[in-house]
């Protein structure tokens, strides 16, 4: 149940805000002044705060939103006030208010304005908790040269509002990116909203991006604020940009050229000031010539483009991340992280990785559920790694002979490669969908998506090729 703090001095209006949001299912505390509001919040962290600007007392509303601020940075907060002009409005916007409503309120402004509040609220913990499950918890880890190119990229177009395209394969850590650009630059104590454009249903791209009006449309029975709102004055993620059909590029190609947006079914238009990052894992450049993706948006897009090196590349990198995903494993589950054999890291080190850091997160994990506080061998990781042949064969043209070694058949395996047209038909589709597999996670639902096909097709497939999505 969400929790709202209400901080007025007028016991009415605490009584009559108190009724309606308890009337609607939230869980109400309030207090007459900002000292004990303050105090509150550093109790128990509210989820949505109603401050009044014009309180007596030591903290006025002002000083109190300030003080919230630096106690709970994500704590949205709403000011209320009946005799506040535009310069007051204006100065709490900046001092980090997400709204302010004026009096005399009223039920449904009230409502909307925490359910607003509450929906800011949700997007943040739910970007921390993406970020948190690429397996970084915010840090990038990993001294390699590529990896201080891209630190150096990144404190460098930080500070600026440049939009910025980041592209690498599937796993490779774009989103973390993204956040360290956020996190980095002036736009740091406002929202990161995150937007994955595969995974929207394209008859619904421009109520998630632009938000709707109550009637808008069948089933929209409330208000919803799309994901450039509740990025304003913030960063908006657009995660999977290439996956976007034309109507949904034309929208915001004209949402990025005008700064200003309207949701579905209203007419009121509203400006936005929005920092937008973009990501892919699909060549955009041969995209244009297909005609697939806009040249125009494509270009708005990347003002800084901002490659992701993939983790193969990485060198030792694999072996700080190893230890590191150990010791979150340590950190979440309480467990003793495993000790890694000599061997084991070796096999780790030379491993291809076609599903990046997101797959060495899953084998990390897997393994210390396996063995926990125990010594992890080679033959361990080689239990964990298996490699289709066929894949293998075509990694085989790119990676090191260690690595080739280490994940690849003998020799006289490879020689028995398919001749007949129907086999070497059925070693490339292993071929692909093992890699969507590897880089999904093992995920069928998602390796679906990413092969532009329905689960049920993708299951046939599977079984006719023997393939099993939890080995691979």
């Amino acid at each position: 149940m969400p929790i709202v703090l209400i901080a007025d001095d007028e016991p009415n209006i605490r009584r009559m805000v108190g009724a309606l949001l308890t009337g609607e299912g939230y869980e109400v505390t309030e207090t007459p002044n900002g000292v004990e509001a303050v105090a509150r919040v550093k109790e128990g962290e509210p989820d949505v705060a109603l401050v009044d600007l014009m309180m007596p007392g030591e903290l006025d509303g002002m000083a109190t939103l300030g003080r919230l601020r630096s106690v709970a940075p994500d704590l949205p907060v709403i000011m209320m006030s009946g005799r506040a002009g535009l310069a007051d409005a204006v100065k709490a916007t900046k001092l980090g208010a997400f709204n302010f409503i004026e009096k005399p309120l009223t039920p449904e402004g009230v409502l909307l304005a925490v359910s607003s509040a509450l929906e800011l609220r949700q997007t943040r913990r739910v970007a921390r908790a993406l970020r948190a499950e690429l397996g970084f918890a915010g840090q990038m880890v990993g001294k390699s040269a590529v990896m201080d190119a891209v630190r150096e990229m990144i404190a460098r177009v930080a500070p600026t509002d440049a939009r910025v395209l980041i592209t690498g394969e599937s796993g490779t850590g774009k989103e973390l990116v993204a956040s360290a650009i956020h996190d980095a630059s002036a736009r740091r104590d406002k929202p990161f909203v995150r937007v994955n454009c595969a995974a929207i249903p394209r008859d619904l791209v421009e109520s998630e991006m632009f938000g709707h009006e109550r009637g808008a449309f069948t089933g929209a029975t409330q208000t919803r604020i799309g994901r450039f709102e509740l990025a304003h004055h913030g960063t908006l993620f657009l995660d999977e940009v290439g996956d976007l059909g034309p109507d949904a590029q034309a929208k915001l190609l004209r949402a990025i050229e005008a700064k200003e947006i309207q949701r579905v079914g209203g007419n009121k238009v509203i400006r936005t000031d929005v920092r937008i990052i973009s990501a892919t894992n699909h060549d955009l450049q041969r995209a244009v010539r297909a005609g697939t993706f806009r040249e125009d948006l494509y270009f708005r897009l990347q003002v800084i483009p901002l490659a992701i090196p993939p983790l193969r590349e990485r060198g030792d990198d694999i072996l700080e991340l190893v230890e590191h995903f150990s010791e979150q494993f340590l950190q979440r589950t309480g467990q003793a992280k495993p000790r890694w054999r000599s061997d084991a890291l070796q096999l780790l080190r030379d491993y291809p990785w076609p599903g990046n850091v997101r797959e060495l997160a899953n084998i990390v994990e897997r393994l210390a559920i396996l063995h926990p506080g125990a010594e992890i061998t080679g033959q361990q990781v080689e239990d964990v790694l298996i490699v289709d042949r066929d894949e293998t064969e075509n990694l085989l043209v790119t990676t090191p002979t260690r690595a080739q070694e280490r994940v690849g058949e003998s020799r006289e395996t490879i020689a028995r490669a398919p001749t007949s047209l129907a086999e070497k038909l059925d070693s490339f589709e292993r071929s692909v969908i093992a890699r969507a597999l590897a880089e999904a996670g093992g995920n069928v639902a998602d390796a679906a998506r990413r092969l532009q096909t329905d689960r049920p097709n993708l299951y046939r497939r599977m079984k006719r090729l023997g393939i099993n999505a939890t080995r691979v």
